[in-house]
């Protein structure tokens, strides 16, 4: 029998194509269908952790707390651990664990990071009345009137930052066992600065900046804000200078 003329050359390429073919599934085993089900599962995984990474973030903003929790003992013996004694939620001093905290403080302390992240300075108003009205630098006047004209912008917003900044340092306790007794933040006002660690000097460049530091080292004091809450809760002051 005769072939077609060109058929032998269409077998062998036919041929060629076949074992082509064969190749290819013998290198590369995993089908499309497998690669299809192995991007789905990936993007299933990702999903999956997303929710989860989301379900352990609480909404909002965070209350600003200490970076690192100071109420362990450290080792080096660079930082006093403040414990409370039998008796008195607080002993004398620095305190860097919130948790040390007199409750009417503490739960003070919580209500002005409130009010200042909210972004509007009217939210500090009903903290500012109570026995005695705060006082904001000496001045007597309206005490949120007061706040403006000492932050950099008409809203008052760059005082609110500073009510954070200074909030999520450390406190002291200031004149205990007075009539003046208060809770000062940050707890630089109590302590000199000569005696600063190089972290706790990180710490209050979180506040001010390093030209400040240098103008305060020369005085051997903090003289930025302080905000001083009194032992049953009052917010009693914030106030700049030494």
């Amino acid at each position: 029998m005769h072939q077609a003329p060109g058929s032998f050359e269409k077998c062998l390429a036919a041929g060629r194509i076949a074992l082509g073919a064969l190749l290819v599934v013998a290198l590369f085993p995993v089908s499309t269908v497998a690669l299809s089900e192995f991007g789905s599962n990936r993007g299933q995984d990702s999903r999956e952790q997303a929710v989860e990474e989301s379900e352990d973030v609480a909404p909002g903003l965070p209350l600003p707390e200490p970076l690192i929790n100071r109420s362990v003992p450290r080792n080096d013996g660079a930082q006093e651990v403040v414990t409370p004694e039998a008796g008195d939620p607080v002993a004398a001093g620095i305190i860097l664990d919130p948790t040390l905290l007199p409750e009417p403080v503490r739960r003070m302390r919580e209500l002005l990071v409130e009010a200042a992240a909210s972004g509007d300075v009217e939210r500090l108003r009903p903290l500012t009345t109570g026995p005695r009205q705060t006082i904001i630098n000496g001045d007597i006047s309206d005490p949120i009137d007061a706040l403006r004209s000492y932050s950099g912008d008409p809203e008052g917003l760059e005082i609110l930052a500073i009510l954070l900044d200074i909030l999520s340092s450390g406190a002291v306790r200031m004149d205990a066992g007075t009539e003046e007794e208060a809770y000062v933040w940050p707890y630089f006002a109590g302590k000199p600065l000569a005696s600063l660690t190089p972290p706790e000097r990180v710490e209050l460049l979180r506040i001010v900046t390093a030209g400040d530091l240098m103008g305060m080292e020369e005085g051997g004091n903090y003289n930025f804000y302080r905000l001083a809450i009194t032992p049953d809760g009052e917010w009693k002051s914030l106030t700049g200078g030494d």
